[in-house]
């Protein structure tokens, strides 16, 4: 097996794990009568802020594949022959744009861990309110390497 097509079934296994989880989490808890897609979940004063930090995360996070395939279709650009030095130099500093984006979903997702507002209720909306700005922050690097790449492309 090629080395891209090893690296097209991880980023699709760790993409799917990501998400997956949440959602078994998510179908379980119907089973059960409950309904935490996360924390904040529970009719409290950051349920809102909670799914709006989750809707911004849910929209942004198809377009990882879109990251993969643009990153593939400029290293295979690179590999050309005839491309001019200063376009390669265009080219790599896409992908590592891409790559950035990518890692930067990544962190956000592995860091992200609100805590219920019984605990404290004005702690977890401070960290919503700061997670908010994090995905935005990782939502808005997406697009614009999305963008830059498109247009190399």
């Amino acid at each position: 097996m090629n080395t891209t097509l090893k690296t097209a079934l991880f980023v699709s296994a760790l993409l799917a794990g990501a998400c997956g989880s949440k959602n078994q989490e998510h179908d379980h808890d119907h089973e059960h009568g409950h309904d935490h897609e996360h924390p904040a979940a529970d009719g409290s004063p950051n349920q809102a802020l909670g799914e709006e930090v989750m809707k911004v995360h849910d929209e942004v996070m198809p377009r990882m594949n879109d990251i993969y395939k643009l990153k593939e279709g400029l290293k295979k650009k690179l590999s050309e022959t005839g491309v001019a030095d200063d376009k390669k130099k265009e080219i790599e500093q896409t992908i590592t744009q891409l790559d950035s984006a990518s890692d930067g979903m990544m962190v956000w997702m592995r860091a992200f861990n609100p805590q219920p507002d019984s605990l404290d209720e004005e702690k977890t909306r401070e960290y919503l309110e700061n997670e908010m700005e994090k995905v935005k922050k990782v939502q808005e690097n997406i697009q614009q390497a999305i963008a830059k790449a498109e247009a190399i492309h």
